[in-house]
């Protein structure tokens, strides 16, 4: 028995699952899984000492790699400072100018903890700013935990085979309604029907908790305009794409201006932190300006603003990392799609820039329909031969591959390479 499956057999006497976080079990693969002690670049060291090129780069915040010295230097420095002050910083406005300066339909933001945390409060901004109490989500789009949110949700629920959550009441699960994704008669449907009523529209613009799932040319746009015509504000949750896709993430690559933005982890360097922001009018209605309440003691906190600071300044400065990112992309994804064709397999691989997703189920996958016809075993097959071959995966069909600007043509051939074997033997 390794070092990782005794530490797992102690973590299951004292955490819910032997993790703080339900995909880190591997249940969805029928593994145990690797207990990480380091990362460096693009490689991850488990508690036995392998060595694995790593494609969830914690779940999408590492885009410059793990462990990068700048962001390090500038934690290091932060924490020689103090790690809280529960007090206005310069880091935080800092942070704040940085983020409006990137993102055109933000002219105020709001730092919290977590993605969670960002969606729960930009869905509260809504409800006050309209008066308004329903909201509109889409299947298979993961934002968080939040118990408004729990309602045919993707990510770790669905590979639980749950659409939502024990523990959220009716009365909170009653005001969401559920549209599906890249459906936009669906949508105007129930924007007619509850007419006056839908306080904002929340969509993942590329939908990342199903898998990769990109958005169909005009869905986006017709979610503006329709919010548009139902005096709806639109909300993008961008805890995955912000960033990732560009300076300006999917809101710059598609041409849509949403009303509120949500970020996470990337804008810390995946250090704990969220934000939320829009519009100057909207953002006023929260406190202390307006009547909408939100607070935290740790939002805002100096190490993880400086952590964010040099993530966000270097990619402003770095343009070229998201062409070299493009290039691995294309080189990855573009070979994996050429071996599926070449071989005639009955798998689909959706990819968006440095993010995407194989599926094991027949193209095309571009709604959650699609997405949960995929092959749940077939994909746990794979994922424990790639392992083998010291590739790590995310432990779930339904989830993201992340690229990251430490990984090297050298990593993709050797991952390619891996992909062949498997494929070959499908």
């Amino acid at each position: 028995m390794g070092l990782s499956e005794v530490l797992f057999d102690k973590a299951k006497n004292v955490m819910p699952g032997g993790v703080n976080s339900p995909v880190r079990a591997f249940t969805a693969v029928g593994a145990s899984p690797r207990f990480i002690i380091s990362a460096d670049g693009a490689v991850i060291t488990d508690a036995d000492g392998n060595r694995y090129i790593d494609y969830v780069g914690s779940w999408g915040p590492m885009i410059l790699g793990h462990n990068h010295p700048l962001i390090r230097e500038a934690v290091i420095q932060a924490a020689e400072r103090g790690l809280s002050f529960g007090a206005a910083t310069v880091a935080e406005v800092t942070m704040a100018e940085l983020i409006c300066s990137l993102f055109p339909t933000i002219d105020m933001v709001r730092m919290v903890n977590s993605g969670t945390e960002a969606v729960m409060s930009a869905i509260r901004v809504a409800r006050g700013a309209t008066g308004r109490d329903k909201i509109i989500k889409f299947e298979g789009c993961y934002h968080g935990h939040c118990d408004a949110m729990l309602v045919s949700a993707g990510s770790g629920l669905m590979t639980a085979g749950v659409s939502a959550s024990a523990g959220v009441t009716e009365g909170t699960a009653k005001d969401t309604l559920t549209a599906p994704y890249n459906d936009l008669e669906t949508t105007a449907k129930m924007l007619e029907v509850n007419k006056d009523q839908i306080a904002a529209v929340i969509v993942e613009p590329v939908a990342a908790n199903m898998g990769v799932v990109l958005p169909k040319q005009g869905f986006l746009k017709g979610l503006r305009a329709l919010c548009d015509t139902h005096g709806a504000l639109l909300i993008f949750d961008e805890v995955i794409t912000g960033f990732r896709l560009g300076l300006g993430g999917a809101q710059e690559r598609f041409g849509v201006h949403p009303d509120l933005t949500v970020f996470g982890k990337i804008i810390g360097g995946g250090l704990p932190v969220g934000a939320y922001g829009g519009r100057r009018e909207l953002m006023e209605q929260v406190a202390p300006l307006g009547k909408v309440y939100q607070a935290g003691t740790l939002s805002g906190n100096p190490v993880a603003m400086a952590a964010g600071i040099a993530q966000l300044t270097y990619l402003k400065e770095h343009p070229e990392v998201y062409a070299h990112l493009d290039t691995l992309a294309e080189k990855l994804f573009g070979g994996m799609r050429k071996l599926i064709d070449d071989l005639k397999l009955p798998c689909a691989l959706n990819h968006i820039g440095s993010l995407g997703c194989l599926f094991f189920t027949p193209g095309p996958v571009d709604k959650f329909q699609h997405a949960k016809q995929a092959d749940t075993e077939a994909y746990a097959r794979y994922f424990k031969h790639m392992l083998g071959r010291d590739i790590y995966l995310a432990p779930a069909q339904f989830e993201a591959m992340f690229i990251s600007a430490a990984h090297t043509l050298e990593h993709i051939d050797a991952t390619l390479d891996a992909v062949e074997n498997y494929f070959k033997r499908m």
